[in-house]
């Protein structure tokens, strides 16, 4: 294979992986639309471990163009994202905490079924709409462990619900770039988050000394 042959051969790879970085940029940095995705009713409580979990409620206005997809085969995941950042007059904000949970929505024929999975949990449904109202209510969330954070200390805190475009097919993708029906997200929510006096842990449990070995140690 001759240097010209070999520099032909290159650029076609060269263009469809400048093609791929480029929708990959489009897609993360394309502006969600706050109409689509209104979240509402935000609690960041402790738990039981002293850290702190989230809930939050979702109203999503779901497209036809995005029912009419999943209906057909096509699987959404869905993105919902954390952040508590601590503020620094100095320089950027300390990203303390950055976590993410996602959902896969997908609809067997078969079953006639709707499934929607977040990590080994999996739900069905016989109606789209009994899978949004699920997904639309995020509970028990653990986004912060009790060791990142201090009682009395103030962060910013930040949550978002979105429509993981990056996950779609790559023909589906393109068409996300021109058709807003794809679009579906909303802003980012920000708080002030002022860590409240934590639980005391509670003790350890006493550690028991096997019979034996107690005898053992009596007789010597």
């Amino acid at each position: 294979m001759t240097a010209s042959t070999m520099r032909c051969c290159r650029k076609p790879a060269e263009s469809l992986v400048a093609l791929l970085l480029t929708l990959f940029v489009a897609l993360t940095a394309m502006p969600a639309v706050a109409a689509d995705i209104d979240m509402r009713n935000i609690q960041l409580v402790a738990n039981d471990e002293g850290g702190f979990t989230l809930a939050a409620d979702f109203a999503i206005d779901f497209s036809p163009r995005l029912e009419e997809a999943v209906s057909k085969g096509l699987a959404l995941h869905f993105l919902a994202e954390f952040e508590l950042s601590r503020p620094r007059w100095y320089w950027f904000d300390e990203k303390v905490v950055k976590v993410s949970q996602t959902w896969r929505l997908t609809y067997h024929a078969l079953t006639r079924q709707y499934r929607l999975s977040t990590g080994a949990l999996h739900q069905s449904f016989a109606s789209l709409d009994e899978a949004l109202r699920v997904l639309s209510r995020l509970r028990n969330w653990a986004v912060i462990e009790r060791d990142r954070v201090a009682p009395g200390e103030s962060f910013e805190a930040a949550l978002r619900f979105r429509l993981d475009m990056t996950q779609l097919p790559k023909p589906f993708q393109l068409e996300a770039l021109s058709n807003r029906d794809w679009v579906l997200g909303s802003d980012w929510k920000r708080w002030a988050f002022v860590v409240p006096p934590l639980p005391p842990l509670p003790p350890l449990p006493p550690v028991s000394v096997p019979a034996t070995a107690t005898g053992a140690a009596e007789a010597k």
